[in-house]
């Protein structure tokens, strides 16, 4: 397999996606959820490892280049309403979301169920919750003024230096400099390596509905559905029906080793198969290539984790905001684009951004039973476009 600078560049772009906003997101979650130091390794190892083994093995079999690891939309949610569960429910609540994935994909309902929860819903729920991270940048720049400016600049400065480079790039690579020139960094905590365990899973009704269900709709509405899109806008022809059993299968295989999911991923495919990478029938290399750099990203995961807690929370929180705004643009967008949904949307966000937990149930999930409840009673969307 010969492997040209486009296949690298591409890949080591599309991989450098994964391994950035969405580890600190993971370890940021898995902080404040208490998660001894094992347990945040076992999921960042699972989710990275066999994430970019995945992406590898489809696009190896294929011949079509799905790039991907884990759900960053995903990992967003669940740094809302992790903080209630326990890692055993955590693993519990992944299992049966990869469960219910693949039976979308199995039985064909992925697609009705979609259509039955309209996409503007969807992404005012995402859009709630990823705003919550949004508006921690401002306070983060301002604790840290130095680092915020320098991250600023890479923001604006690395998209117009570099062709089709990710802002979030330029916040952590200037960012990264501004911390080594203006900050004297802690020393790094000694985390042995430790390779992932399995969890013993626990199996509730109210980890399915808190946290399993709004997994599964969010892999399959914000990463599956999305990069099936992207592949055959590219002229590709993926069978969707094998791509969710696939993708479903692997979430249900990583949730007992305390991670939250791992699939294909629309940005990370969209690069990968996009004219850059090469002549069509030899983009797929270009994911492979991504695919193994996340696997090997997985592998130091130990290292990885020690090195991200030495860092100001106020870089952290820069971090993962930049990372989730273009995701936040989208999804805010798609969510009040639709006039036909006007207060069910307004609902759905508002709920979503309060992040309450009543009756032991998640903001997330209340926000779109809300939302529903206000589309129905007030008719709206009768003749919205739901796909």
């Amino acid at each position: 397999m010969k492997i040209y600078k486009a296949h690298l560049l591409t890949g080591i772009l599309s991989a450098m996606l994964a391994c950035t906003g969405g580890a600190v997101l993971i370890i940021n979650s898995a902080l404040k959820a208490g998660f001894t130091n094992p347990e945040l390794i076992s999921w960042m190892f699972s989710v990275y490892f066999l994430g970019g083994l995945l992406n590898v093995g489809l696009s190896f079999i294929y011949k079509i280049p799905f790039g991907g690891a884990h759900s960053i939309t995903a990992a967003a949610f669940l740094s809302t309403s992790i903080v209630y569960f326990s890692i055993e429910e955590l693993a519990g609540a992944a299992i049966m979301s990869g469960a219910v994935i693949a039976f979308f994909g199995i039985s064909g309902l992925g697609q009705k169920l979609l259509a039955f929860l309209p996409v503007a819903l969807m992404d005012a729920m995402l859009a709630g919750l990823i705003f919550n991270h949004i508006v921690q940048i401002i306070p983060a720049i301002k604790e840290t003024p130095f680092i915020g400016m320098f991250a600023l600049a890479g923001f604006f400065l690395f998209p117009k230096l570099i062709n089709k480079c990710p802002p979030i790039l330029g916040v952590i690579g200037l960012g990264m400099m501004a911390l080594f020139i203006g900050y004297d960094l802690p020393k790094m905590e000694d985390i042995p390596f430790s390779l992932p365990y399995i969890v013993t899973p626990i199996f509730s009704w109210n980890s399915f509905v808190s946290l399993s269900v709004p997994l599964a709709l969010l892999v399959i509405s914000n990463d599956i559905f999305v990069a099936l899109a992207v592949l055959r806008k590219n002229g590709y022809e993926p069978s969707a029906a094998r791509t969710i059993t696939i993708t479903g299968a692997a979430a249900s295989l990583v949730g007992w080793f305390g991670g939250h999911s791992v699939n294909i991923g629309g940005m990370m495919t969209m690069l990968c198969s996009s004219d850059e990478a090469g002549p069509k029938e030899k983009k797929y290399f270009s994911a492979i290539v991504s695919g193994l750099l996340v696997a090997l990203f997985g592998l130091m995961a130990w290292k990885v984790i020690a090195f991200i807690k030495t860092l100001p929370i106020s870089f952290i929180w820069m971090i993962t905001g930049f990372s989730l705004m273009a995701v936040f643009m989208k999804s805010i967008q798609s969510a009040f684009s639709k006039p036909e949904y006007r207060y069910s949307t307004v609902f759905t966000f508002a709920i979503a951004v309060s992040n309450i937990s009543f009756m032991g149930i998640s903001a997330p999930v209340w926000s779109l039973a809300v939302g529903l409840f206000t589309m129905k009673w007030l008719g709206e969307g009768r003749n919205a476009d739901k796909g």
